[in-house]
């Protein structure tokens, strides 16, 4: 099974171009950051590793996981993020083995993420990757008003894609195989996709 890798920093568009691809037929999809999120919750020891490790708790008063906890922890401070990462992305990598395996018929996967090419942990992951960027002030826009979120918010967690944020500055990777420019309407999108 091939694996087609969309990328792109926040607002870039990257959602849309995966739902444009499972138009086009490459329906078996797979969503790393929405994975992550779920495993929180389908693998509670992840949590409470992650409590341990970053010595907090990750919860309300009624023992529940509260993301924003690990968000505001995570986001402000890159030693926290590490942690989470040696904790989380073993079983993220599990996880996508074991969705492979279920659709053993399909001979492409797309691995939607927003971070990938950032992360060393996934060095020479995928077979294809396309960057989806859009310019910066764009892309904050769309999130922004995506999110229903606070311009301030949306630009702390901006600021920590710092790669991404430098494709949109004309910065190239040998890494991407392709690049979408998504500054248009949904028409243009679907035509750069296809």
């Amino acid at each position: 099974m091939k694996v087609l890798v969309v990328t792109g920093g926040i607002g870039s568009g990257k959602s849309e171009v995966c739902r444009i691809l499972s138009l086009m037929g490459l329906d078996l999809q797979y969503n790393a950051d929405s994975r992550v999120k779920m495993l929180y919750y389908e693998h509670p020891s992840l949590i409470e590793d992650i409590e341990l490790g970053l010595g907090c708790s990750l919860r309300d008063d009624k023992g529940n996981f509260v993301p924003s906890r690990l968000a505001g922890r995570i986001f402000v401070d890159r030693d926290a993020m590490a942690l989470v990462e040696s904790i989380v992305f073993p079983a993220l990598f599990e996880d996508f083995e074991s969705f492979c395996m279920r659709h053993p018929e399909n001979d492409v996967v797309v691995f939607e993420s927003a971070t990938i090419l950032e992360k060393p942990d996934f060095e020479g992951f995928g077979d294809y990757t396309i960057l989806v960027d859009a310019p910066f002030d764009l892309r904050l826009a769309r999130a922004c008003s995506r999110d229903n979120a606070d311009k301030a918010a949306v630009l702390a967690r901006m600021n920590n894609q710092k790669l991404m944020n430098s494709f949109s500055a004309g910065h190239i990777d040998p890494r991407i195989d392709a690049v979408i420019i998504n500054d248009g309407s949904f028409e243009d999108l679907h035509t750069k996709t296809e």
